[in-house]
């Protein structure tokens, strides 16, 4: 099994669980008032399925196994959606053991492009896509530029924040926050904020190994 590959997702999954009542507090405003909630406990359940892995899977099968938990779990519609995102990096990930630069940003394209398509959602409806859009542009700009992976990975960081930010200038128009219209105006939509979470702790993990990708 990919240790690196089980470990970033545990950490990720601390860093959702701490961030509970912080994401919750978001969906309250705009939302079913249960996003960290559902999200802690889908990653919750990830963290004991990973525990049942032969130590050789591969990292395409602990992506699928987390797809899988979060979609069984995960209430609302985070569950489809990052679901749907892990499922796709899964593909692409099948089979390897490491993720260097490029498979790292043909996962994250494949996730983005699995939550649009599941969501029938794009940038600018205050969205998750608003922070994973720019944040996978961001990371492809730094590759081309020849930068470090460890710096990509900030720059697709500071990207997402950035968009975290946007949402909250926008109108939301899909999912439970259209409801609101004009009144979603000023609240930071709760998906965009756990998909930068997932992000950070993701580059807080590589920097910490001091390799790169996983």
């Amino acid at each position: 099994m990919s240790n690196k590959a089980v470990a970033a997702i545990e950490v990720i999954g601390e860093a959702i669980i701490f961030n509970k009542d912080f994401l919750t507090s978001l969906d309250t405003a705009i939302g079913d008032s249960d996003h960290g909630i559902n999200m802690a406990r889908g990653f919750e359940a990830v963290s004991g399925k990973l525990r049942t892995l032969p130590e050789e899977t591969d990292i395409g099968t602990v992506l699928k196994t987390v797809a899988m938990t979060l979609i069984s779990t995960v209430g609302g519609a985070a569950g489809p959606l990052y679901g749907t995102a892990f499922l796709r990096a899964s593909a692409v990930a099948a089979g390897k053991q490491e993720v260097d630069a490029s498979l790292a940003a043909a996962a994250l394209a494949a996730a983005i492009q699995g939550i649009r398509e599941r969501g029938k959602a794009t940038t600018g409806e205050k969205t998750m896509l608003d922070a994973l859009e720019p944040a996978l542009a961001a990371f492809n700009e730094g590759l081309a530029a020849g930068k470090p992976v460890l710096e990509c990975l900030d720059l697709a960081v500071a990207a997402a924040e950035k968009g975290v930010e946007y949402t909250k200038t926008i109108v939301a128009t899909k999912g439970r926050a259209s409801y609101l219209g004009e009144r979603s105006l000023g609240h930071q939509d709760p998906g965009a904020t756990s998909a930068t979470i997932i992000l950070k702790t993701l580059a807080d993990y590589c920097r910490q190994q001091q390799m790169g990708v996983m």
